[in-house]
């Protein structure tokens, strides 16, 4: 039996407790050393749990029928903990999908990203590539896998126009990612204050929105991605879409999805929804990313009680650039 510290959420506020577990024989005890902090877990604060599902650390010890890490190595997990392996979705690999599946918020409560350690299956921990700091990783087991999956599992092809709605946590992950992809970028941000790191990130094309009541682009986009906190104004993005393109939400709302009926119909667009990547899609992005110099832009805070405090309070605020990493 191991015993480690978590940081756990609560009507009282963010405290540290600990958790006791066994290390079964193809599990894999970490030693936590950076976390991301996503918008996800904002809506988890208050839950009794323990906080985080950006991971990222080195193997402590291992189960005696581990085959795939020894100890040392580094490795980082993301939102999906477990699922059936024999259900259809997990056999096409898409077992975010699966039926039976383990998941940030619905399971295993008494372990996080945030605590000193963590004990997950082998098959669902990731190998952090040799080229990228555990810095830069933790951000990419959500943030990055989120918006990877949206443009690798559907399709996406390196001559469409790709554009994201949003320069944020997701928004400019996404923008590396569709650039370094060969795609033609655009980027909708309510002001133009953030154009100039736009375009530094890949993007080709930015619009200012605020205010306006018709936006202009040089060319339709083929799939838009929403990567802001907040539905858009569907009046201004529907006219600027291609036949049959593709609109990805992917940030977390309890509000119902209201889009103009005819627009959809008289374009053929598709709403695709869209989780965080199944694990050969996260493979694929940790080794993208490494190759193609895909980092995280991050503010670091202490894996301390009162680090995590400040880390989600900025985040609340709206004051994160763009990604909050916790450190040990």
């Amino acid at each position: 039996m191991v015993d480690f510290q978590v940081f756990k959420g609560g009507k009282e506020g963010i405290h540290e407790a600990t958790s006791h577990r066994k290390i079964g024989p193809r599990e894999v005890l970490v030693k936590i050393t950076h976390s991301g902090l996503c918008g996800t877990d904002i809506h988890y604060k208050e839950q009794d749990m323990a906080l985080g599902h950006e991971g990222a650390g080195t193997v402590a010890d291992i189960g005696n029928e581990v085959s795939l890490f020894k100890k040392g190595d580094r490795v980082g997990w993301g939102y999906i903990h477990d699922a059936c392996g024999h259900c259809k979705q997990c056999l096409r690999g898409a077992e975010t999908f699966c039926p039976e599946r383990k998941m940030y918020g619905i399971a295993n409560l008494d372990q996080g990203s945030m605590g000193s350690h963590a004990v997950w299956k082998e098959d669902f921990l990731f190998t952090i590539p040799d080229e990228m700091s555990s810095e830069d990783a933790a951000p990419l087991m959500c943030g990055g896998a989120t918006v990877f999956n949206a443009l690798q599992f559907h399709g996406v092809k390196s001559t469409d126009r790709v554009a994201v709605i949003g320069v944020g946590g997701l928004g400019h992950l996404a923008i590396q990612f569709a650039a370094a992809m060969g795609c033609e970028v655009v980027v909708f941000s309510g002001t133009d204050s953030k154009k100039d790191e736009a375009i530094k990130l890949g993007a080709r094309e930015f619009v200012a929105t605020k205010g306006q009541k018709e936006l202009k682009v040089s060319k339709p986009i083929d799939h838009l991605l929403v990567t802001t906190a907040s539905q858009p104004d569907w009046n201004l993005y529907l006219p600027i879409m291609a036949p049959s393109g593709t609109i990805y939400p992917l940030t977390v709302s309890n509000d119902d999805l209201k889009v103009p009926y005819m627009g959809i119909l008289l374009n053929g667009l598709k709403i695709q929804g869209s989780l965080v990547a199944a694990r050969e899609i996260h493979r694929e992005m940790l080794e993208f990313a490494a190759i193609h110099n895909i980092k995280p832009i991050v503010q670091t805070f202490p894996l301390t009680q009162d680090g995590v405090i400040d880390a989600f309070q900025r985040l609340e605020d709206g004051k994160m650039r763009y990604r909050g990493v916790l450190v040990a």
